[in-house]
């Protein structure tokens, strides 16, 4: 056996696998990023409203932003946020005839379920 494998370091740990840290990041596209962080109660009614009139539900978080809802482009003023979010609904919408934009819509909506998740496990101070 390779002396390094079988070292222990002070900790107990095994030398080859100490210290080595690794953190991964989602870069997110402006549409992706623009997606309110929501209750959960309306990320809900959204997927459900998004699920049935694809882009509908996309409209509706929209207005969200105008109420204060958080997005993960800290750098852009609300009012470009909010149009980020008409302009996917308005792709959804478009796309639905040929089926792209009612799938988009749906992943759309799931994506919100799962930030509004976030939301509530979050500290007060994290948010």
């Amino acid at each position: 056996m390779d002396q390094k494998d079988t070292e222990m370091n002070e900790k107990g740990v095994s030398s080859s696998t100490s210290g080595v840290v690794v953190q991964v990041r989602e870069k997110k596209g402006a549409l992706r990023a623009a997606i309110p962080y929501m209750p959960f109660p309306v990320a809900v009614l959204c997927l459900f409203l998004n699920t049935f009139v694809p882009g509908l539900g996309t409209f509706i978080s929209a207005f969200t932003v105008l109420c204060g809802a958080r997005t993960d482009l800290p750098d852009r003023h609300m009012c470009c946020v909010f149009w980020l979010n008409i302009a996917a609904a308005f792709i959804q919408i478009i796309t639905a005839i040929v089926m792209v934009g009612w799938i988009m819509s749906i992943f759309w909506g799931m994506d919100m379920v799962i930030l509004a998740s976030y939301r509530e496990q979050a500290t007060p101070q994290q948010l």
